[in-house]
């Protein structure tokens, strides 16, 4: 590990034992399953970019909101859920209800193919965001 994050991760745990319990922020994000099996058959690594990409792009794009900014601070504490949808029409059907529902999030799109491939949101509680999510299984 860098020794710069190692410091990092220490002083993140200090200041997070020094006051009372931080609420419990979650960065979900939902993967396409399909894109691990033929005709697709990506690698795993592939997958694995992608939700980085998405992840990604989603704290920077609401690095000002509040629960991104703490989500931030406790480097150590950090929680990602990886879910699975089946398929793209799965994924952007997700995609058109969080847009409805003004639920934080970033669709990506892998290019120059423009393919939809993983959807990231924001840190919630996940009080907040689990009734859009309860369909989707652990990614696999």
């Amino acid at each position: 590990m860098h020794r710069g994050v190692g410091l990092a991760f220490r002083w993140a745990r200090k200041m997070a034992s020094s006051g009372p319990e931080p609420q419990i922020l979650v960065q979900y994000l939902v993967l396409r399953k399909d894109l691990s099996q033929a005709p697709f058959s990506w690698p795993a690594g592939a997958l694995v970019a992608q939700a980085c990409h998405a992840a990604t792009a989603a704290l920077h794009i609401h690095r000002d909101h509040p629960h991104t900014a703490a989500y931030l601070q406790d480097l150590g504490r950090m929680r990602k859920v990886v879910l699975e949808a089946a398929d793209e029409s799965a994924l952007k059907e997700l995609a058109e209800t969080l847009q409805q529902k003004n639920v934080d999030h970033m669709l990506w799109l892998e290019q120059p193919e423009n393919i939809a491939t993983c959807i990231a949101l924001r840190p919630y509680p996940k009080e907040e965001v689990n009734q859009y999510l309860k369909k989707y299984r652990l990614f696999k």
